[in-house]
């Protein structure tokens, strides 16, 4: 029986929600490690605690007022109007009443790579931002299933729920590195002469060895919650424009597109429709990728429709290039 896009949808976000609050657990285990060591009280393993959480609230206002107008400006993106590309603004439109949202700005990216992204903090502050390679090389019904895919993402407050969980993902490095430079600096003496022998030297071992991976799994854990809510977004992308052959017409398309986008980076990769850093760039990594294969968000689609997975030499044409 082919899976409904309501079951993808409510599937991706309790996945979502579930490794937020993993990072979040993780960040409020590393505070108390380090504040227990430090201080050697659990009143001073609470404060570090609470220090954690208000410099994550501390970060993400500044990320929520801010952020987007940082993302638009590294990303070169300048407002279009009507004389620029008159079918992108007419299917922002359209599409923007479907979802039942207040049509965001929309912006262009001069750039030959085919792609698009939308950030801001709610529906009513929103924008999206579309490469001039995308409207060349999209056919309207692809290009329908794109900006759908982007509008869903500030549908669903996606763009909020990026934010939160990066800031968290943040507040973990930041408050490692602090804990890592500290031990550097006092080589933990502090723990040392207030004693406990074996059992302190072993919770040193273990804030140490904490400080140094949670970094790292609050990083792959931020990797999933993206790739979770890109196949939400596709399933919603479908919800919207009731056609999930110009979605995945378009995402192959892009797949297969070799022009590099120059604007994008690590920072930025996560908020664009496809992984701006293709496979065959140097810069590529395909542990820290943000987003899942373009082989399965096919796949997928092709579920909603009852269609069996792309062939081999279909999946092989594929393979390798996003």
């Amino acid at each position: 029986m082919a899976t409904t896009f309501y079951h993808q949808i409510a599937a991706n976000r309790r996945n979502s929600v579930l490794l937020a609050g993993l990072v979040a657990l993780l960040l409020a285990a590393l505070g108390f490690v380090i504040g227990y060591l430090v201080s050697g009280r659990p009143g001073g393993a609470v404060a570090v605690t609470l220090f954690a959480v208000v410099l994550a609230v501390v970060m993400s206002v500044g990320a929520y007022f801010g952020g987007d107008r940082l993302v638009l400006a590294a990303s070169g993106a300048k407002p279009v109007d009507e004389r620029a590309a008159p079918q992108l603004l007419n299917v922002v439109r359209e599409l923007s009443i479907a979802a039942n949202i207040p049509m965001p700005k929309v912006y262009l990216i001069d750039d030959t790579a085919p792609n698009a992204f939308a950030t801001g903090r709610d529906p009513a502050h929103a924008s999206i931002a579309v490469t001039r390679g995308l409207l060349e090389k999209l056919d309207r019904e692809e290009l329908q299933g794109v900006i759908a895919h982007e509008l869903s993402h500030i549908r669903n407050f996606d763009i909020r729920f990026a934010l939160l969980v990066g800031v968290l993902v943040g507040s973990v490095a930041l408050l490692a590195d602090l804990f890592l430079r500290w031990t550097w600096w006092t080589g933990g003496r502090r723990s040392d002469r207030r004693g406990g022998g074996g059992g302190a030297a072993l919770l040193f071992v273990i804030a140490v060895i904490l400080a140094i991976v949670a970094p790292l799994a609050a990083r792959l854990v931020q990797l999933a919650v993206s790739r979770q809510r890109e196949y939400l977004a596709d399933a919603s992308s479908v919800e919207l424009t009731r056609n999930p052959y110009g979605l995945q017409r378009a995402l192959a398309k892009i797949a297969l597109d070799r022009e590099p986008l120059e604007v994008a980076n690590r920072a930025t990769q996560h908020l664009y429709f496809a992984n701006p850093i293709k496979k065959w760039e140097e810069r590529s990594s395909s542990l820290w990728s943000t987003h899942p294969p373009i082989i399965d968000r096919i796949n997928r689609l092709r579920q909603l429709t009852g269609e069996p997975p792309l062939r081999p030499e279909e999946a092989r044409v594929l393979a390798g290039l996003d």
